[in-house]
């Protein structure tokens, strides 16, 4: 299901930065929550450029590496020193490869010296297991609690990164290699805490005109996210209308269907549907939300169509690439709302998982407005299993 946090605010340009959601204040604007994001900001850039990265929780402490072929040289170094590195994967992935996960948030193995750079990869990446069929034998080992905050920890930066989320691990030896002391290190404990709060602290930084086909009358304003992340706009469309409860699309973005016209996706009818339907309406706004492929990053959704080429369903594709059947957060969203001045409105939508993940966030859904499209050979399937899989009303 699609996850919501606590109600979170949205700010304008002329908010007082102790108001802004910033973490910082007037007397200390390089605060603990300042420091604490730009920690979290260089662990997942260093991430994507497959540099190592320390995690700590309590008496815990990892090394940590992308589980894929980045960086076969740094692998290399480090396994020499360090010796081979323990795989950690989301229990998503491990029901996948036949591993008991036992509950548990993260899954870690045993090393083994024989696993190859493609064969690490090959844990990591689902689209890889036709070619490389035979992964096991697979050995668990057993983590304590701190250990499994500093797992999931990096699993988190991970996916924030919007790489796949797996992980080479090596739990701190008695002594570290001097050059990793310059390595960017993180507390699991500040990861979570950014991951929950922090996309739905926006700050509005932008805002024009723009008259677009069927709704001509229209503004367009951008956000960002206080915690780095990317820019979502909103679309409002007509003037205010106390008289009326506002029509509003949530709509995360879709290159495939919104930019290419895909046709295994309903995504790009039912962006130009909405801003039809809500220029009809006369008032409303339709919010263009950063969160592609249901929150996995477009690299990720690509691979989730190879899985789909291979015979799987979206929900199954997700799954087997180790995320959450749907990884977007609702709260910038509601802070977006908060910041139009939408706390009431009407939902355009087909996910009942849209109505409640809002209205856990404090905002009043009056009503929700159907809005489905004519299949097409290529997208059937698809808004099948939306519809017997994920509850879509369609």
């Amino acid at each position: 299901m699609v996850k919501a946090s606590p109600p979170a605010s949205a700010s304008g340009p002329d908010t007082p930065r102790s108001q802004a959601g910033s973490g910082s204040t007037a007397a200390d604007p390089f605060g603990a929550d300042a420091r604490l994001m730009h920690r979290v900001a260089r662990a997942q850039d260093d991430l994507r450029r497959w540099y190592p990265v320390r995690v700590t929780a309590g008496s815990a402490e990892l090394l940590m590496l992308p589980a894929g072929s980045g960086n076969p040289a740094m692998l290399a170094a480090l396994s020499a020193r360090l010796g081979p590195p323990h795989p950690v994967i989301t229990r998503e992935r491990a029901a996948v490869l036949k591993i008991q996960h036992k509950g548990h948030e993260t899954v870690r193995l045993a090393p083994r010296a024989d696993r190859s750079a493609l064969d690490l990869a090959a844990l990591a990446d689902a689209t890889l297991d036709l070619a490389t069929p035979l992964k096991g034998p697979f050995t668990t080992e057993a983590t304590d609690a701190d250990a499994d905050r500093a797992q999931a920890a990096a699993l988190t930066l991970l996916k924030r990164a919007r790489l796949l989320p797996a992980a080479l691990i090596w739990p701190a030896p008695e002594r570290w290699p001097d050059s990793a002391a310059e390595l960017t290190a993180v507390e699991a404990d500040a990861v979570a805490r950014l991951a929950e709060t922090g996309p739905g602290r926006v700050h509005r930084i932008a805002e024009a005109r723009l008259p677009v086909a069927h709704a001509p009358d229209s503004r367009l304003i951008g956000y960002r996210p206080t915690d780095g992340g990317p820019e979502h706009f909103a679309l409002v469309i007509g003037q205010p209308d106390r008289a009326a409860v506002p029509l509003v699309r949530l709509h995360s973005e879709c290159f495939t269907g919104d930019l290419l016209g895909s046709l295994k996706c309903d995504c790009g009818d039912q962006l130009r549907g909405a801003v039809q339907r809500i220029g009809e309406a006369g008032w409303g706004a339709l919010l263009y939300l950063a969160q592609e492929g249901r929150g996995i990053g477009l690299m990720s959704k690509v691979k989730a169509y190879a899985l789909q080429d291979q015979g799987h369903d979206t929900v199954d594709a997700n799954l087997r690439l180790g995320f959450g059947v749907d990884e977007r957060l609702f709260d910038p969203a509601a802070a977006m709302l908060r910041d139009l001045g939408m706390e009431r409105i009407r939902l355009l939508t087909n996910n009942p998982a849209k109505v409640a993940g809002l209205e856990a966030l404090g905002l009043d859904v009056a009503e929700r407005v159907p809005h489905a499209f004519a299949t097409n050979p290529h997208n059937e399937a698809y808004l099948a299993t939306k519809r017997d899989k994920t509850g879509h009303y369609l």
